[in-house]
Protein backbone atom coordinates (compact mmCIF):
# COMPACT_ATOMS: atom_id res chain seq x y z
CA UNK A 1 0.00 0.00 0.00
CA UNK A 2 1.22 3.48 -0.80
CA UNK A 3 -0.54 6.71 0.16
CA UNK A 4 1.04 10.04 -0.77
CA UNK A 5 -0.58 13.20 0.55
CA UNK A 6 0.13 16.66 -0.85
CA UNK A 7 -1.29 20.15 -1.11
CA UNK A 8 -0.85 21.43 2.40
CA UNK A 9 0.59 24.81 3.27
CA UNK A 10 0.19 27.96 5.31
CA UNK A 11 -2.88 30.11 4.85
CA UNK A 12 -4.67 32.88 6.66
CA UNK A 13 -8.00 32.28 8.37
CA UNK A 14 -10.76 32.19 5.79
CA UNK A 15 -8.44 30.84 3.14
CA UNK A 16 -8.68 27.64 1.13
CA UNK A 17 -6.52 24.64 0.32
CA UNK A 18 -7.01 21.52 -1.75
CA UNK A 19 -5.34 18.38 -0.50
CA UNK A 20 -4.65 15.36 -2.68
CA UNK A 21 -3.86 11.77 -1.80
CA UNK A 22 -2.47 9.53 -4.50
CA UNK A 23 -3.03 5.86 -3.70
CA UNK A 24 -1.38 2.80 -5.19
CA UNK A 25 -0.72 -0.91 -4.64
CA UNK A 26 -4.32 -1.74 -3.79
CA UNK A 27 -7.61 -1.67 -5.67
CA UNK A 28 -8.58 1.91 -4.90
CA UNK A 29 -12.06 1.74 -6.39
CA UNK A 30 -13.03 -1.08 -4.00
CA UNK A 31 -12.57 1.02 -0.88
CA UNK A 32 -14.25 3.86 0.91
CA UNK A 33 -11.61 6.54 1.54
CA UNK A 34 -11.17 9.01 4.32
CA UNK A 35 -9.17 11.99 5.48
CA UNK A 36 -7.78 12.13 8.99
CA UNK A 37 -6.72 15.20 10.92
CA UNK A 38 -3.98 15.08 13.55
CA UNK A 39 -3.42 18.23 15.56
CA UNK A 40 -0.30 18.64 17.70
CA UNK A 41 -0.45 16.40 20.75
CA UNK A 42 -3.66 14.68 19.62
CA UNK A 43 -4.56 11.44 17.94
CA UNK A 44 -5.76 11.10 14.36
CA UNK A 45 -9.41 11.99 13.89
CA UNK A 46 -11.40 10.88 10.86
CA UNK A 47 -13.01 14.04 9.48
CA UNK A 48 -14.35 13.06 6.06
CA UNK A 49 -15.29 9.83 4.29
CA UNK A 50 -16.34 9.11 0.72
CA UNK A 51 -17.85 5.88 -0.52
CA UNK A 52 -16.04 3.70 -3.02
CA UNK A 53 -18.22 4.94 -5.89
CA UNK A 54 -18.06 8.53 -4.72
CA UNK A 55 -21.83 8.80 -4.29
CA UNK A 56 -21.91 9.24 -0.54
CA UNK A 57 -19.94 11.43 1.84
CA UNK A 58 -19.81 11.97 5.59
CA UNK A 59 -18.19 14.68 7.69
CA UNK A 60 -17.60 15.43 11.32
CA UNK A 61 -19.52 18.44 12.55
CA UNK A 62 -16.40 20.59 12.90
CA UNK A 63 -15.76 20.60 9.14
CA UNK A 64 -19.27 20.15 7.77
CA UNK A 65 -20.14 22.86 5.27
CA UNK A 66 -16.51 23.91 4.87
CA UNK A 67 -14.69 20.79 3.65
CA UNK A 68 -15.59 18.68 0.64
CA UNK A 69 -14.19 15.23 -0.05
CA UNK A 70 -14.07 13.92 -3.61
CA UNK A 71 -12.35 11.14 -5.51
CA UNK A 72 -11.24 10.19 -8.98
CA UNK A 73 -11.14 6.42 -9.28
CA UNK A 74 -9.45 6.60 -12.68
CA UNK A 75 -6.52 8.40 -11.03
CA UNK A 76 -6.68 6.52 -7.70
CA UNK A 77 -6.76 9.87 -5.96
CA UNK A 78 -8.88 11.32 -3.18
CA UNK A 79 -9.15 15.05 -2.55
CA UNK A 80 -10.13 17.31 0.30
CA UNK A 81 -11.24 20.82 -0.59
CA UNK A 82 -10.89 22.97 2.51
CA UNK A 83 -12.63 26.33 2.56
CA UNK A 84 -13.18 28.95 5.26
CA UNK A 85 -10.20 27.59 7.12
CA UNK A 86 -9.88 28.27 10.84
CA UNK A 87 -6.83 28.18 13.10
CA UNK A 88 -8.24 25.03 14.72
CA UNK A 89 -7.97 23.26 11.35
CA UNK A 90 -4.17 23.40 11.69
CA UNK A 91 -2.96 19.83 11.67
CA UNK A 92 -1.25 17.15 9.65
CA UNK A 93 -3.73 15.54 7.28
CA UNK A 94 -3.57 11.89 6.25
CA UNK A 95 -5.67 9.69 4.01
CA UNK A 96 -6.45 6.01 4.31
CA UNK A 97 -8.94 3.49 3.10
CA UNK A 98 -11.84 2.98 5.50
CA UNK A 99 -13.24 -0.39 6.62
CA UNK A 100 -16.91 -1.17 7.05
CA UNK A 101 -16.36 -0.59 10.77
CA UNK A 102 -15.17 2.96 10.05
CA UNK A 103 -11.55 2.30 10.95
CA UNK A 104 -8.41 2.73 8.88
CA UNK A 105 -7.97 -0.20 6.56
CA UNK A 106 -4.21 -0.08 6.35
CA UNK A 107 -1.57 0.16 9.02
CA UNK A 108 0.81 1.81 6.59
CA UNK A 109 0.31 5.57 6.53
CA UNK A 110 1.71 8.22 4.25
CA UNK A 111 3.83 11.10 5.43
CA UNK A 112 0.83 13.38 5.70
CA UNK A 113 0.58 16.99 4.61
CA UNK A 114 0.81 19.91 7.03
CA UNK A 115 -1.89 22.56 7.09
CA UNK A 116 -1.23 25.70 9.09
CA UNK A 117 -3.91 28.37 9.47
CA UNK A 118 -2.63 31.53 11.05
CA UNK A 119 -2.81 35.26 10.66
Amino acid sequence: VQLVESGGGSVQPGGSLRLSCAASRFTFSNYDMGWYQQAPGKGRELVAVISSAGDSTKYVDSVKGRFTIARDNAKSTVYLQMNSLKPEDSAVYYCNAITIRGTAAFGSWGQGTQVTVSS
